[in-house]
């Protein structure tokens, strides 16, 4: 028996390859959010549209006097040229929807088709099609702009092709990681290439920083804790002759603990002013903080494993195996209510060599249903224990 009507499942998959077939990058999402209206306009769903820039908030009817249970999928692609050789691939140069915002989109899209079928829902249920994700900025936006406004908990989910199509991955504790960026500007002395003594090399200095950040995770974080320094940039020098006055680092620090994090960026900071004085050089550490990690709390997680059972059967709903290292600003609105985030399994035979943000990612068109079946049963569980512990009007 299918998860959902199979005319609605044809249905999803011609939307998500038109949404494929059209990306749009963070904060350009205006054809996306207009097929995500004119969806819902058939469904004669009631919806707020330009919501933090191209969002859209949809409210379907509930219980009155409930908080809603909210739904979230993110909208926005990646710039990236794609090279997987669909029927469907991207028409704008340069841009792909290659972490699965198009899947995630259209599964909440089935969901809303399923919902506004349902008679007595036990409390209200909002759908947020977020934009830029991407850009770590959509999800604050969305909630300064209201769209967390009388709710009481919220779901959403992720496309994984580490996971066999059909199957939901739900665990407690973290699903992914916090993701902060950092600077370091030295200030060194230039010289001649041939009079090194008169120098306080930058190079030098930012190469001591580089390697000595790396034992930050190796030796000063337990091995039991997820964590990653990077520096990805070093910018120094200006001819082979010259030795550089000036250099300046960029890197990521992740962690799936909020202790661990700041443990984290209080190392990059210290390390890094001290060897700068050590030798000689002036340093500036300028710290981004990013999203927070996304947590599942175990009572969530539980609400979360039932609806997926509901939706898959008890075989197909699975631990997650590894820690997730990326950064999903979905945490930001579980920082303002409770929530969970899942995985859908999307693995496609031959293809499970190229991971999110690959030119080549791809993903198994039965998750669209999954998505679609999940989110219609987590909708009724966790609107039924939200009418549960509110008071009779």
């Amino acid at each position: 028996m299918p998860l959902i009507p199979e005319p609605l499942q044809h249905r999803l998959i011609q939307l998500r390859r038109v949404l494929h077939e059209y990306p749009e990058l963070s904060g350009q999402e205006v054809n996306t959010a207009a097929v995500i209206c004119k969806f819902l306009d058939g469904l004669a769903i009631k919806y707020r549209a330009q919501v933090a820039g191209h969002g859209v908030v949809a409210d379907i009817p509930g219980r009155a006097g409930v908080p809603c249970v909210v739904l979230r999928a993110d909208t926005d692609a990646l710039p990236i040229q794609e090279d997987t050789g669909l029927d469907f691939a991207s028409v704008h140069d340069g841009v792909m929807h290659a972490c699965g915002h198009d899947g995630h989109t259209t599964m909440l899209l089935g969901a809303a088709a399923l919902l506004s079928e349902e008679k007595d829902l036990p409390a209200p249920v909002r759908l947020i099609f977020q934009p830029a994700e991407e850009k770590g900025t959509g999800a604050l936006a969305m909630i300064k702009a209201g769209a967390l406004d009388g709710a009481g908990m919220i779901f959403g989910g992720h496309l994984d092709r580490h996971y066999h199509p059909g199957a939901i991955v739900v665990s407690e504790g973290a699903v992914n990681a916090s993701s902060d960026n950092f600077t370091i500007e030295i200030i060194g002395q230039g010289a001649h290439g041939a009079r090194p003594h008169e120098s306080i090399d930058a190079v030098v200095v930012g190469s001591l920083m580089i390697m000595a950040l790396q034992t930050i995770v190796s030796r000063e974080v337990d091995p039991a804790r997820p964590s990653v320094v990077s520096v990805g940039q070093f910018h120094a020098g200006t001819a082979p002759n010259v030795i550089a006055g000036q250099a300046k680092l960029e890197g990521t620090v992740r962690a799936q603990d909020p202790s661990v994090r700041q443990q984290l960026l209080s190392s990059v900071r210290r390390i890094a002013e001290s060897i700068g004085q050590l030798h000689g050089a002036k340093t500036q550490v300028t710290v981004n903080e990013g999203t927070p990690p996304l947590i599942n709390l175990p009572e969530m997680a539980s609400l979360a494993r039932r609806a997926a059972v509901a939706a898959v059967g008890e075989a197909n709903v699975l631990p997650l195996k590894t820690a997730n290292m990326g950064a999903e600003d979905f945490s930001y609105y579980m920082e303002n209510i409770p929530g969970a985030y899942v995985r859908f399994g999307s693995q496609v035979p031959g293809k499970e060599g190229f991971p999110a943000h690959s030119s080549k990612f791809d993903f198994d068109e039965e998750a669209l249903a999954v998505g679609a079946a999940y989110y219609q049963a987590i909708a009724k569980i966790a609107g039924q224990r939200l009418s549960e512990q509110t008071p009779p009007s």
